[in-house]
């Protein structure tokens, strides 16, 4: 789930978790969620480590909350208008190195998921 490093986005977690829960009971109790993903993070602000705190805080204990953090980037928003990739417009640029460790962290949950897989199919013969 990308969350914007601001107030409005971090607080509408709480009603997008409550349709995340009804859409498990009603439609698809497999739905998975892999975690929350702050996007357009300004470091150099307070306000913005702040909603970090806060979203690890409140959330971290019902979703994993993603290390790597995609930081707020003219270069990012010229890539987008440019219809480019990040990696194609500013490659050596943090948002691309950001992305490249988010990209980490989510292939350890694949290989996590695959390795319990793996266990189960191994012990339940």
């Amino acid at each position: 789930i990308p969350v914007q490093a601001h107030y409005l986005p971090a607080k509408g977690m709480t009603q997008l978790l409550q349709t995340i829960s009804r859409v498990r009971r009603q439609i698809n109790p497999k739905l998975l969620i892999d975690g929350v993903l702050l996007t357009m993070v300004d470091n150099r602000t307070n306000f913005a480590k702040d909603i970090s705190f806060v979203l690890r805080r409140d959330y971290g204990d019902k979703l994993r909350v993603f290390q790597s953090e995609i930081p707020l980037s003219i270069r990012a928003a010229e890539a987008s208008a440019k219809g480019k990739s990040i990696y194609n417009h500013d490659p050596s640029g943090q948002v691309a190195q950001a992305y490249t460790s988010f990209t980490k962290e989510v292939q350890g949950i694949g290989k996590a998921r695959r390795q319990t897989r793996q266990y189960q199919a191994d012990h339940s013969r």
